[in-house]
């Protein structure tokens, strides 16, 4: 398998997740600004959507959208370990925090990341992920160290990575202490800290 993905982006918690499954896997960075691959592919010819990530498989299929990508390595590379069996409630619990983290979390930053955004667009985005942040700290109040309780899971990857992110676009976790507990607590994982070495983050 190859991942094509660019440093620091959501294609993080594939790359971390590729890791926690223990599965054989190459990196290829993409540079989306040029459409280009590290390689010098054009990057449009893999993914026409023309963002990461990308999970080219052994077969040659290619696969995109994150919450997809984090479902196949899990149930393919390490089943039963880093998602629920599919088909049963605590699997579509997963899919629920799936969803919400990409669409409500990650939309939610995007002024951020936007060339043309103003500061009045980040201003609302600032009060988008308050609320966004806000739900996501008392999910957390009932102590538990993950999203779906004790084990950690692909949505925990992808949690985590999105919400790194405050700490790049000058917004502190302080006022949601759980989830900057949360934060900490992934970061120390070793798949965590090899996908963090292997794209030069730290």
């Amino acid at each position: 398998m190859k991942l094509f993905y660019k440093p620091g982006a959501c294609s993080l918690a594939s790359h971390i997740i590729l890791r926690e499954s223990g599965a054989g896997f190459e990196l290829e960075a993409v540079d989306t600004d040029i459409g280009r691959t590290q390689s010098g592919m054009d990057f449009s010819e893999i993914n026409p959507k023309g963002y990461v990530p990308v999970l080219q498989l052994e077969s040659g299929d290619v696969l995109t959208e994150g919450a997809a990508i984090l479902q196949y390595i899990a149930d393919h590379c390490a089943p039963g370990r880093l998602a629920p069996t599919a088909g049963t409630i605590e699997r579509v619990r997963l899919q629920e925090h799936l969803n919400y983290v990409s669409s409500e979390l990650h939309k939610a930053f995007g002024a951020f990341f936007s060339g043309t955004a103003t500061e009045a667009d980040k201003d609302n985005a600032r009060a988008s992920l308050n609320s966004k942040f806000n739900y996501l700290n008392d999910l957390f109040a009932d102590d538990r160290e993950y999203l779906s309780g004790s084990d950690f899971s692909v949505a925990d990857a992808y949690l985590f990575v999105v919400s790194n992110w405050a700490n790049f676009v000058g917004i502190n976790l302080h006022p949601w202490p759980r989830i900057a507990r949360f934060v900490e607590r992934v970061s120390k994982r070793p798949a965590v800290q090899e996908a963090f070495k292997a794209e030069g983050l730290v």
